[in-house]
């Protein structure tokens, strides 16, 4: 776990897309943010009170979260100073980047001398199983896209939330670094040998009440070439009873796969539906689940319609509209 207050590291970051890890924190913790910390250059703004590093400690900060990523996921040496000037200062520092804080030999002599921690959450820290696929208890909600990066986080922590207002006992399982350093735990998935990647799940979502609802973040898309791997051992080691839909209406082509087009919705569903009833035969698809963040306003709200027309489950921006309808249908399962 890592210990809030913090402050958001944004460094250099060119756009907005390059501080979605910051952005990510900040809109699901932002009882746990002091402030923003930018570089001189950066283009990307969360819209929130600039801190320097001292300023920072005064206000109570004990972590600074590297919310930037970067080509390559690098720590660059333009960052450095700051770095060692918030470790001397007394701050732990969380990263979520390939590059890891603990391979830096003077963030590790600046950690050790002031007594600091470094946190790479993109490493496993458990051995992890092989996957068994044995029947597990308790309740399990998957969020799984047409394509990376639709809202499958986002949309986890709506119904995390929206289940935690209405009394009922539920937990977000973290299985990428920003949900990582959103809720402090959680799996990297994606820096987990291919074998044990369905047993990882398995681990973090273990037998509990029957009436507890583990609500799993989605990673890639089944029918993306590159990532559909982190996908398949979700679906598989997370053995979910219920699956929700994630779409980007707007976009032109899978992400980064200029050649490729997102998939219907309904080849989401009957596929997904398909593969998670390997594990769980009695597992529904309950809702939609649409990142309308692009779209005009009305354009949204006549989409959302249809397609609850179209597939006959309820569809929502659970960003903007809150997961009440969706929450609402996993009760029925």
């Amino acid at each position: 776990m890592f210990e809030a207050p913090y402050l958001l590291f944004l460094g250099d970051a060119p756009d907005s897309l390059a501080a979605k890890m910051a952005q990510g924190v900040y809109d699901w913790r932002p009882e746990s943010t002091v402030g923003q910390l930018r570089m001189e250059g950066c283009n990307a703004d969360l819209g929130i009170t600039d801190l320097s590093i001292q300023d920072a400690v005064a206000a109570g900060a004990k972590t600074l979260v590297i919310g930037i990523a970067n080509r390559g996921g690098i720590i660059s040496e333009s960052w450095k100073s700051l770095l060692i000037e918030a470790l001397e200062a007394g701050m732990d520092i969380a990263s979520g980047l390939h590059n890891l804080l603990r391979d830096e030999p003077d963030l590790v002599a600046a950690a050790e001398k002031n007594g600091c921690t470094l946190h790479d959450v993109r490493i496993p820290s458990v051995n992890y199983p092989v996957a068994n696929g044995k029947k597990r208890s308790g309740k399990r909600c998957l969020a799984v896209g047409t394509d990376c990066s639709v809202g499958k986080m986002y949309t986890a922590l709506a119904i995390h939330r929206e289940m935690q207002e209405r009394g009922m006992k539920a937990t977000f399982r973290a299985t990428g670094q920003t949900g990582i350093l959103i809720e402090g735990n959680g799996v990297p998935l994606d820096a987990v040998v291919a074998d044990f990647m369905a047993g990882a799940i398995e681990w973090l979502t273990p037998d509990n009440d029957a009436d507890h609802w583990d609500i799993i973040e989605g990673q890639g898309s089944l029918f993306h070439a590159s990532y559909s791997g982190v996908t398949m051992a979700l679906v598989h080691g997370g053995q979910p009873d219920a699956l929700i839909l994630c779409h980007e209406p707007t976009r032109k082509h899978m992400r980064g796969l200029p050649d490729y087009q997102q998939p219907s919705l309904e080849d989401l569903r009957d596929v997904a539906l398909r593969l998670a009833q390997v594990v769980n035969p009695d597992c529904k698809v309950v809702g939609v689940s649409v990142n309308t963040q692009h779209m005009e306003e009305t354009a949204a709200l006549n989409y959302l319609k249809e397609l609850e027309a179209q597939l006959g489950i309820p569809a929502v921006d659970p960003f903007k509209q809150g997961a009440g309808r969706l929450v609402e249908a996993l009760e029925c399962v």
